[in-house]
């Protein structure tokens, strides 16, 4: 079976998207072993400059480094990231367990984003849409898409 951890910045506050991030959870395990790990944002102050902003990303980076497995093929979020239909996603997942790895891990940078140093261990950057979301709820279309492509996959109907 399919490893899949998502690694993200920032703890979730809002309980209606604990209870998506819950519910996608619960219906993945059908499919795969999916684990979440979230590691600590660092605190923004009031007024940023470009050395204060590269040193927070720094600090969110090597929090992140430390998590990503060795052998997992890793999925960065990012803006200028290949945009996937659902199909092609689903697609994808699949060929990355069949020709890769038996582990993906997803990267979901903070508020500030992803230091080059992430991006560049990266097997592949994706990217959901140009618009820019909260990275909390991004956590829910990631999950609602893995869920999606592997009902796709299986052939299955989606409904929700």
């Amino acid at each position: 079976m399919l490893s899949i951890d998502i690694i993200c910045v920032g703890k979730l506050k809002e309980d209606y998207l604990k209870d998506a991030i819950f519910e996608y959870t619960k219906r993945l395990s059908k499919y795969c072993h999916i684990h979440i790990t979230e590691v600590q944002d660092e605190k923004l102050p009031t007024k940023l400059n470009d050395s204060i902003i590269c040193e927070i990303k720094e600090k969110e980076a090597s929090k992140i480094l430390e998590r990503i497995k060795k052998d997992s093929y890793v999925m960065c979020l990012d803006l200028k990231g290949k945009q996937f239909s659902s199909e092609e996603f689903s697609k994808k997942i699949d060929d990355i367990g069949l020709n890769y790895s038996s582990s993906i891990t997803f990267v979901i940078g903070g508020t500030l984003g992803l230091t080059d140093m992430v991006l560049s261990c990266a097997n592949e950057k994706i990217c959901f849409s140009k618009m820019t979301f909260p990275h909390q709820l991004i956590r829910v279309f990631l999950l609602e898409q893995l869920f999606r492509a592997f009902k796709i996959s299986r052939g299955e109907t989606y409904h929700w």
